[in-house]
């Protein structure tokens, strides 16, 4: 009963979304945030593509407005519905192409939601992530 009712709530919060999502009006810090370094080319197996130079400002202003954290929580760490997804995020090319046509309960964003740029600012949000502590260098959780 508490399971269908949870489930419920889910479906009617991301239909919510879903719905608003779109309207939201464009980040206008666009023209005004430095843009980050691009990301090194990586090979994947199947091509080398460099990320396009995405802002950091700007991408944690989007990551937030289109609902990442709510499955990736705060920092891209993960949590319980999402995976971790920064510091070090999988290659742009293949960041960029889940985004569109992803598997799984993740819901595609069209071009209409996330341009490109878009996607290249939360990469660069993502990219610019601090990695967390050894675990040795914390004392509480050191042997």
């Amino acid at each position: 009963m508490v399971s269908r009712v949870r489930l419920r709530t889910v479906v009617v919060v991301l239909a919510v979304l879903t719905v608003t999502v779109p309207a939201l009006p464009a980040p206008s810090v666009h023209a005004a945030t430095p843009r980050a370094q691009a990301a090194p080319a990586t090979q994947t197996g199947q091509s080398t593509v460099s990320a396009p130079d995405g802002r950091v400002a700007v991408g944690s202003e989007i990551y937030r407005k289109v609902g990442c954290f709510q499955c990736h929580s705060n920092e891209a760490q993960g949590g319980a519905n999402g995976p971790r997804i920064g510091p070090d995020p999988i290659p742009f090319a293949r960041f960029a192409r889940y985004i569109r046509t992803p598997t799984g309960s993740m819901p595609p964003y069209a071009e209409k939601v996330l341009s490109a740029q878009d996607i290249a600012d939360i990469y660069a949000f993502l990219r610019a992530r601090a990695r967390p502590p050894a675990l040795d260098s914390i004392p509480e959780l050191a042997p």
